[in-house]
């Protein structure tokens, strides 16, 4: 049973006559738009996904993106983000025995950094968007850029550069922002775009993370960026929750830092309720005008919030991006590798993360190469990594296609056998076998530098996590049990979790904490314990791993 306080905020909907609350989580990842759909016992009613590549096809994208020759420009069009919302809400709308009208709040989650760029004129816009007509049609020339930068763009090198350097160096930045300059960094392509792009730049009304952008469609107004997901800009003081004058004067030249805090607007903290949803969506699929929005945040801390972390525990998400992440009550950890954010539902602790952008696109990439499986498939890729020993007999990998992020700038593939010299292939089952190993040991040892050690528990969650090999040799590579989370899109759940959390503090008046206004205990699954045999044999491998992932960067 839910807690009398946050049980009483949602009585309120009696009064309505609706019998069941409900609460709506929403995920705009890098392939699609998700929806999760819970009551206040946490029980799902509904989860609908509209498929960005397949379902809006006449914006081309390939794996929910655009890429340029260079292959380091990655965008997404705006446009094709507010086609989806109105899309998803109709499949919402169409399922039966669900009633949009009981939906009491709102929140979301945005791939972090990717940003919008809204023209002057964007606000009349929204202000004057009719139930009749598809957002889309109100908002088609609503943008200065229309395309957005995305969290897989490392076009931007030549800004970090300058950043760090105005700033004293990575380590300043990091310690002021959480980060040192990253080129996916939403800054940094604020930075590119004021030097290649001015008149673009001028005519911007506002700037949306993602996250805030989605939230800005639900309510027709500018939607802050909360404290959280604004902590992946290198703009914010993870200190003071502000935006840093001096990282704006770096990212804009000191005659336009005005005009670019200006541009950002106000942060907000991750609870705050941002507003009602508007008239467009009471009118268009029948919500009620009370229902509210509480600030929407990143993808990954939204995760972090779905999969209700405590301490000595970090989750491993294997998505289009890889993430491993956990809690702290230190910022201190801020160094030249990884990243401190704000935290989701915290206030005062912080997020610790590691990003990898070579995630499932690569491994699915790998896997069609393979052949094995017709259609290829990840129980076909399973059996072939049953044809080899843990630590694939001294052989490993590093894969990476695209210009990564751990380790900074690292790119190509590179296969070591067991005497260290480099060889041009591996057969299909040591390949399977490298590729994975080889996330888990970067995991391991980046964590390690980041001064995460004594894990009590792991959690999986992502597509990939669904393959019980993969989880055991995380167990066996960390020495850790592995657990299942409860929901397999940790991001919407976590999404609806906020908004849960949110709904409760703004009914009640004063901050209550996050566990306060769930009403169950986390349900989790033991997938796997891990062996001491292979803990040992991992942890031998490491070094190793360590001086060939040097030697490849050099």
């Amino acid at each position: 049973q839910i807690p009398s306080r946050a049980r009483q905020t949602t009585l309120d909907m009696s009064s309505q006559g609706s019998s069941t609350s409900l609460f709506l989580g929403l995920d705009c990842s890098t392939q699609a738009l998700k929806a999760v759909l819970i009551d206040e016992n946490l029980s799902q009613h509904a989860s609908v996904t509209v498929h960005f590549d397949s379902e809006l096809p006449e914006f081309l994208t390939k794996g929910g993106v655009h890429r340029a020759s260079d292959q380091r420009t990655v965008t997404s069009p705006p446009l094709m983000w507010v086609r989806a919302l109105d899309m998803l809400f109709e499949k919402l709308s169409a399922l039966p025995l669900v009633h949009l009208r009981d939906i009491c709040a709102i929140s979301g989650s945005g791939q972090q950094h990717g940003c919008v760029f809204w023209k002057r004129g964007a606000q009349e816009c929204m202000s004057n968007a009719k139930a009749d007509t598809p957002l889309a049609t109100h908002l088609e020339d609503a943008f200065a850029l229309p395309d957005s930068p995305v969290w897989m763009d490392s076009s931007t090198t030549v800004q970090c550069g300058q950043l760090e350097r105005s700033l004293g160096g990575p380590m300043r930045v990091a310690e002021i922002s959480g980060s040192r300059a990253y080129e996916r960094f939403t800054g940094n392509q604020i930075a590119k775009r004021i030097q290649q792009n001015a008149d673009a730049f001028q005519r911007t009304e506002r700037i949306s993370l993602i996250s805030s952008f989605i939230a800005s469609l639900l309510i027709l107004r500018y939607a802050p960026i909360d404290v959280s997901d604004g902590s992946g800009m290198n703009l914010l003081d993870i200190q003071n929750q502000q935006w840093c004058p001096a990282l704006l004067d770096a990212v804009s030249s000191s005659e336009n830092n005005s005009f670019l805090e200006k541009l950002l607007g106000p942060v907000c903290a991750s609870h705050e309720c941002v507003g009602e949803i508007s008239t467009y969506f009471v009118e268009r699929y029948g919500l009620s005008p009370s229902c509210k929005v509480i600030a929407f945040s990143g993808d990954n801390p939204c995760s972090l919030a779905g999969m209700r972390l405590g301490e000595n525990e970090v989750a491993v998400s294997l998505g289009t991006s890889d993430t491993i992440f956990g809690s702290s009550s230190s910022s201190e950890r801020s160094c030249l590798e990884g990243h401190v954010f704000c935290h989701p539902t915290s206030p005062g602790r912080f997020m610790t993360m590691l990003c990898y952008k070579n995630g499932s696109l690569t491994r699915e990439s790998l896997r069609d190469q393979w052949k094995v499986g017709d259609p290829p498939s990840w129980k076909a890729v399973e059996a072939l990594l049953a044809q080899t020993e843990p630590g694939n007999s001294g052989r490993l990998g590093f894969y990476w296609p695209d210009v990564e992020i751990v380790p900074a700038l690292a790119h190509g593939i590179y296969r070591f056998d067991a005497s260290d010299y480099l060889v041009d292939t591996f057969s299909k089952a040591e390949d399977v076998r490298a590729l994975i190993e080889g996330r888990f040991l970067s995991m391991r040892l980046h964590l390690k530098r980041l001064g995460i050690t004594g894990l009590k528990k792991v959690f999986i969650t992502g597509g990939a996590s669904e393959n019980h090999s993969f989880a055991q040799i995380l167990s066996d590579v960390f020495g850790a049990p592995v657990f299942g989370a409860e929901c397999s899109n940790s991001a919407a759940t976590g999404a609806a979790y906020r908004a849960i959390h949110g709904f409760c503090i703004q009914k009640d008046g004063s901050f209550l904490a996050f566990d306060e206004c769930l009403s169950s205990e986390r349900k989790v699954q033991l997938l796997c314990n891990p062996r001491e045999k292979f803990h040992r044999l991992y942890e031998e491998l490491l070094p190793r791993y360590e001086a060939l992932e040097r030697r490849v960067l050099l």
